[in-house]
């Protein structure tokens, strides 16, 4: 099943593709690899989630809103490529957790993400290398922040 049917099968709904908050492009693309800048957990109503994983967040809602950074992401390539079915496989990821200093489970937070993209591409092209860690800070606040590479069809 390509990407988009997986999208549409599994009733995903995609925020608006965020503006850059910088000087930078959202995706690059060298060769047959697509290099996505950092993205945060965008809403519906393109309000970003918020707070730190071990005051005013728990793990579990850390995990939504590393899930909703997925959306987020998908929502730029999506418009950078124009279709998701460009995408062969997921390379590599680096989540990062606003979280505070005692917090210790930045893997299980980052799996919202990493389990939104084995739903799409399944478990060889939807798993990649990943590194997942803390964060004293992350602009605006945003719970959590990835940044990726994909690797695209030839």
């Amino acid at each position: 099943m390509s990407a988009e049917a997986r999208i549409i099968d599994l009733n995903l709904e995609f925020p608006p593709a965020p503006k850059p908050g910088g000087v930078y492009h959202p995706v690059v693309i060298v060769g047959n690899m697509a290099y996505v800048s950092g993205h945060g957990p965008m809403l519906l109503d393109g309000t970003m989630i918020t707070g730190k994983v071990g005051a005013t967040m728990d793990e579990a809602d850390a995990h939504q809103a590393a899930r909703q950074v997925g959306l987020t992401m998908l929502a730029t390539l999506r418009r950078e490529l124009g279709s998701l079915d460009r995408i062969e496989r997921l390379v590599k990821t680096l989540g990062m957790v606003n979280s505070t200093p005692d917090f210790a489970t930045h893997p299980q937070v980052i799996n919202g993400f990493s389990n939104l993209m084995v739903e799409i591409w399944g478990e060889v092209n939807g798993k990649g290398a990943r590194s997942a860690v803390g964060m004293g800070s992350l602009p605006g606040n945003i719970a959590v922040e990835v940044e990726a590479i994909f690797e695209l069809k030839a």
